[in-house]
């Protein structure tokens, strides 16, 4: 990718009880207007995810940050804020019998589907190490938890 993700931490990072609901009003304003105030948040873009609830077969959906890859791909991060438990939604979309794909929408309303890849080996080093070169507070969490702290891959698989 040509054009800069660096991103440098000018906020203060939200408890582990206000994720959740800030993920929630952020998903209703994206799913009510395309602004880039909305979609575009701290020098971000950001991803509308929806997975199934690996239990109740039940629709989950979450705002996401995502950076590009060296391919242009987009990455989200499972951090959690540095959380001792991975968050829910990236524990349903692990469950490849309720997701074998995962529906993402991007701002503008395009959609696709993603044959979603959670990132082992070689591959998740050097997308963490470019990741965390523009995005240093993910080495923070890292730091605050004993989980490795997954990255997921959303390859744009076919048009929604």
């Amino acid at each position: 990718m040509s054009e800069s993700q660096k991103v440098e931490q000018a906020w203060e990072t939200p408890s582990l009880d206000e994720i959740p609901k800030i993920s929630r009003m952020h998903v209703d304003a994206m799913e009510q207007s395309d602004d880039d105030a909305v979609w575009v948040q701290a020098g971000m873009h950001h991803v509308l995810l929806r997975v199934v609830r690996r239990r109740s077969g039940g629709e989950q959906k979450v705002a996401l940050p995502f950076w590009r890859d060296p391919d242009g791909n987009r990455i989200v991060v499972a951090s959690f804020a540095g959380a001792p438990q991975h968050p829910a939604w990236y524990l349903n979309l692990q469950d490849r019998t309720a997701n074998p794909e995962v529906l993402c929408r991007l701002q503008g309303g395009r959609r696709f589907w993603s044959k979603a890849e959670i990132l082992d080996g070689l591959d998740y080093t050097r997308t963490w190490a470019g990741l965390t070169a523009d995005r240093a507070w993910y080495t923070d969490y890292q730091a605050k938890t004993a989980r490795r702290i997954p990255l997921v891959r959303l390859p744009e698989t076919r048009a929604a």
